[in-house]
């Protein structure tokens, strides 16, 4: 059963919505901010979100900035009553799949829903490699020399931005920022804990601290 995320702060809207992709036959969960919105997305539960670009604390478009900086390819709706068109070219050039206005058919929102998941059930397996590591960004499976290793999501996307700019310093700042998807204390060590988780799972020897700076993959 696919798993939808709607993100609405209007406890009509969200709960219309809800109630009817549950009777179409999704699961749904219901965020009500934008920072809960962008921590559920990321969590890697869901396979769609439904995005209203009102929303407390973070607004949508911040909330996709954050999903797509992260590197998460999940089909975002836009949902919102601002149809004015640098809305719509803003949501979609942020990386937005599709744009609804309110009010809207909610047998369209379902069609679109629908189209979306099949295009991304249809899309080619992505893989990277780096040596014996290898990462499917589709299924966010990871291998070490043929072996299988369970990451959870935030592991998988920091693994998969060390993949992607293997040899290259990266900053505390910049894990926080493109893999927390915003900004997080400068004095927080989450990165540094969550490096030890990869290198736990991954190897020791893959990632090396550069004293004072940050980490890259060897």
């Amino acid at each position: 059963m696919a798993s939808i995320l709607i993100a609405d702060d209007e406890s009509r809207i969200s709960g219309f919505i809800d109630k009817g992709l549950r009777s179409a036959g999704f699961a749904t969960r219901v965020a009500t901010t934008g920072r809960q919105a962008l921590d559920l997305a990321l969590s890697g539960e869901f396979d769609l979100l439904v995005l209203d670009v009102n929303l407390p604390e973070m607004d949508g478009f911040a909330v996709l900035e954050g999903i797509r900086g992260s590197g998460s390819r999940m089909p975002v709706i836009m949902l919102t009553a601002r149809v004015e068109l640098h809305d719509t070219v803003a949501g979609l050039e942020g990386g937005a799949d599709d744009y609804l206005g309110k009010p809207f058919r909610f047998d369209e929102l379902v069609a679109r829903i629908r189209l979306r998941m099949r295009r991304d059930e249809a899309a080619p397996t992505a893989e990277l490699r780096h040596r014996d590591l290898t990462l499917d960004v589709r299924t966010r499976r990871a291998d070490v020399a043929g072996v299988g290793v369970e990451l959870s999501a935030r592991e998988f996307a920091l693994a998969e931005e060390l993949v992607r700019n293997a040899g290259q310093v990266l900053s505390r700042e910049q894990l926080l920022s493109r893999v927390w998807g915003y900004d997080f204390d400068p004095g927080s060590n989450v990165a540094d804990v969550y490096i030890g988780y990869l290198r736990h799972k991954l190897g020791p020897e893959r990632i090396e601290t550069v004293r004072g700076v940050g980490y890259r993959l060897v």
